[in-house]
């Protein structure tokens, strides 16, 4: 923080804070010209206002609640950059990657300092490590049967998954729906772990160059014959010469189109679209390719609660 910020900051709390106390001598001052404890001479429905002063406990406690601003604002940040003798602070500032996350958690107690946010996560990991080191221990396929396991991996999945692949885990465009029991790479447990743990980065190469307008227009008829649809007009012979062309995409997809979960290349038989499959959808596909990327969780959640976040997964589709 600059040290304009820190001047602006300080000046207005401490000038609140002496003004409070300036507020509170003004008041304990009788100006009023009538003596302390006689009527003001003002009558509201029966009821008389009298000079009375401030009442001498509040008094004490206002007095008091001034004092201890002073000596928090010593201990503690709040004046700016000023940090506090205390040496706490609610968490390591200006982390921008999980490696200086680390590293700062490494300072702060080499230093001395007190952060919250450490502590807290110390505390977490103390008291919640054994629980799913224990249940790292059950196979994904079983411990889908201990409904508290489950609900603890619906927690982490509503954390770190339901931004990309909504609340209910039905997904979105461009983000694989996790309840149908279609998996680009495998639905085991083993695999479902193998991609949160690693990651996953495909990529659809653009056809334009390579199959010019036209063919891309005859591979698209074919690809949605695969599903049982048509294109609206010339169809069949259209579809017939796209199925001659659908050879280069058998390389991922295979000969009938039923794809490939080594490559993670999508089935195209069963009516079910990452990116759409509509006529115009498939276009784009062909025309301009498709790059996903599911980011690795093994920094982020480690070992043992990817084990339970796949528990969660394997058990909406099964």
């Amino acid at each position: 923080m600059s040290m304009f910020w820190t001047i602006w900051i300080s000046v207005i709390t401490l000038g609140s804070i002496v003004g409070c106390y300036i507020l509170l001598r003004w008041n304990l001052t009788n100006y009023t010209g009538h003596p302390e404890g006689e009527s003001m001479g003002h009558e509201f429905d029966g009821i008389v206002e009298i000079n009375n002063p401030l009442p001498r406990w509040w008094t004490i406690l206002f007095y008091a609640t001034i004092v201890w601003s002073f000596f928090y604002l010593a201990l503690y940040p709040g004046l700016g950059s000023f940090e506090g003798f205390w040496g706490w602070r609610s968490s390591n500032q200006d982390i921008r990657s999980l490696e200086e996350s680390a590293q700062a958690r490494i300072d702060a107690k080499e230093q001395g300092l007190i952060v919250e946010y450490d502590r807290e996560l110390d505390y977490a990991a103390e008291k919640f490590d054994p629980i799913f080191e224990a249940y790292a221990q059950v196979p994904v396929e079983e411990l889908v049967k201990n409904e508290e396991a489950v609900k603890v991996g619906q927690r982490l999945f509503m954390q770190n998954c339901s931004q990309c692949h909504g609340s209910d885990a039905r997904g979105n465009m461009g983000f694989p729906n996790l309840t149908d029991d279609d998996w680009l790479y495998g639905g085991s447990g083993a695999k479902i772990k193998e991609t949160l743990i690693n990651g996953r980065v495909a990529a659809m190469p653009a056809w334009i160059d390579a199959m010019g307008e036209q063919g891309i227009k005859e591979t698209v008829a074919y690809v949605l014959s695969l599903s049982g649809r048509e294109m609206e007009e010339n169809h069949d012979a259209l579809a017939e010469a796209g199925k001659a062309r659908f050879m280069a995409c058998a390389a991922c997809h295979g000969m009938d189109g039923k794809g490939n979960q080594m490559l993670g290349a999508p089935n195209l038989t069963d009516n079910i679209w990452l990116y759409g499959g509509s006529e115009r959808a498939i276009t784009e596909t062909l025309t301009y390719g498709r790059n996903g990327v599911m980011p690795s969780f093994k920094k982020t959640l480690g070992d043992n609660k990817i084990h339970v976040v796949a528990t969660y997964v394997y058990s909406l589709s099964n």
